[in-house]
């Protein structure tokens, strides 16, 4: 367990110097040291950096082998004690009872009650977890990512690579440890990593602050994996992926022994009651026994009678069937039980927060109408809409990726909504933030005429407002 610990240290320290280092040294230097360029890696890059340092993937907690499964479905304490008098119960009752009066009835029931049980779990729990490992398979997180000969497109975050150039605006997960080449207005959560609740501002350079603190996740030009984007934008460049990221080398810390659940504990329990009663009362009946009518064998499986009738040989196969028809009840509702012994944990809960985008709802909107303050259709309102969603930096909303297929599908009728991309020109960007509660672009079309186009909350739009345009009059 030492040498895992100290391991575990020697990679998490050597995490920490090449973060250190791509901090320290000059945007050119990072990205020579990278080998990679301003716009990104080309396929054959891409590939030999996987080779070098692996997928983007963090692994959390081992797999359990199929052995491991089985052992884990049939060992507990309780089944440990029926195994244990279903041995001494064979060797008494079948291998020393004299011929004739051998009964194996009792280690048969026994043995059956102990399969059944762990049979009942095994399958049950093998089920859900296959279950369970398909639906993880079909939840994807993205990022953008510039690469050469395909120009910024949306890629799997385990397919990020080191050196690939990221780009990223609010709402966007940080998809590795990246060196921010530019930035603007660009606030960071790092509570993932250190638990405070306020953002943090990265730059594209590097504080002498920040080259003296001794926290790494103070430095003001590393943004890490696993921490949100909470505004503004950004483009960053990968310096490390996976296990190899300050995320990564924290999971590995982490990873330790399952804490049992509540049920396990009072199986537990159960069975260490058992088993202080056992030992109390089987000694006791063999040596009253012994001495009183002086046939010691039939004391020891007299007193060895009394613990089996002490052992309820049913409760395993009992408690596992209730848990499995609850795994079995809770899967005809949509959940999924990969542990069984988490069903009494999961009985005891008051309220369950999850997030129902994707799952209660088809995560995708479609823009219905584009109307003016008189509630009239109104192709102006669309065109502005569209410049905006179109113009600003980063991945694009589910509002946005509305807007502009609806602008696509209605510019076959209307000519003003035809080439918006070729007949304005992006002037320039103020990012969405928390503070003003707005995203604004600037445009010029092709007579040099500039318009700011902002979209934000709705009581925020209004409250800088000062005209209107009313039946065709400001």
């Amino acid at each position: 367990m030492k040498k895992e610990l100290s391991l575990v240290e020697e990679r998490e320290k050597e995490v920490k110097e090449r973060i250190l280092s791509a901090s320290r040294e000059n945007q050119d230097k990072v990205l020579e040291n990278l080998n990679t360029s301003i716009h990104g890696h080309d396929e054959a890059e891409v590939e030999e950096m996987r080779r070098k340092y692996g997928r983007n993937e963090v692994k959390h907690g081992k797999k359990d082998t199929l052995f491991e499964r089985i052992i884990t479905a049939f060992i507990n304490p309780f089944t440990v004690i029926l195994i244990l008098l279903a041995v001494v119960s064979f060797i008494t009752d079948v291998m020393l009872a004299p011929k004739g009066q051998k009964d194996p009835i009792t280690v048969i029931i026994i043995f059956t009650m102990v399969f059944i049980s762990g049979i009942l779990k095994f399958v049950e729990e093998t089920k859900s977890g296959d279950a369970a490992e398909k639906l993880l398979e079909m939840i994807k997180t993205t990022t953008a990512v510039e690469r050469k000969d395909k120009g910024i497109n949306e890629i799997d975050l385990d397919e990020v690579v080191v050196g690939d150039i990221v780009h990223v605006s609010a709402g966007d997960m940080i998809p590795a440890d990246v060196r921010v080449l530019k930035s603007k207005d660009l606030f960071i959560s790092q509570s993932s990593l250190t638990g405070e609740s306020e953002p943090v501002e990265k730059m594209d350079h590097l504080d002498a602050d920040d080259a003296e603190s001794d926290s790494i996740t103070d430095i003001g030009n590393i943004a890490f994996m696993g921490t949100n984007v909470i505004s503004g934008s950004g483009l960053c460049v990968v310096v490390a992926t996976g296990e190899d990221t300050i995320f990564g080398s924290m999971a590995q810390t982490l990873d330790g022994a399952e804490i049992k659940t509540n049920f396990e504990k009072g199986v537990d329990s159960v069975s260490w009651v058992l088993i202080r009663y056992m030992l109390v009362m089987v000694p006791v009946v063999l040596f009253i026994n012994g001495f009183t009518k002086g046939d010691w064998l039939e004391a020891f499986l007299f007193a060895i009678s009394v613990a089996v009738g002490l052992t309820p040989e049913m409760l395993p196969m009992i408690v596992t069937t209730t848990l499995a028809k609850g795994a079995v009840s809770m899967s005809k509702e949509k959940t999924i039980i990969k542990n069984l012994n988490s069903i009494q944990n999961l009985g005891s809960m008051d309220i369950l927060c999850t997030d129902k985008t994707g799952t209660l709802t088809q995560d995708k909107i479609v823009l219905e109408y584009h109307l003016d303050v008189m509630g009239n259709d109104d192709s102006r309102v669309l065109r502005h809409a569209f410049l905006n969603s179109h113009y600003q930096t980063g991945l694009k909303n589910l509002i946005d990726k509305a807007i502009i297929s609806s602008t696509e599908e209605e510019s076959a009728e209307i000519e003003s909504l035809r080439n918006l991309d070729s007949n304005y020109e992006k002037v320039d960007e103020i990012p969405f933030d928390f503070e003003r509660r707005r995203m604004s672009v600037v445009v010029k079309d092709r007579n040099e005429k500039v318009q700011m186009i902002t979209k934000g909350a709705m009581e925020e739009m209004l409250s800088i407002c000062s005209f209107v345009e009313y039946d065709g009059e400001v």
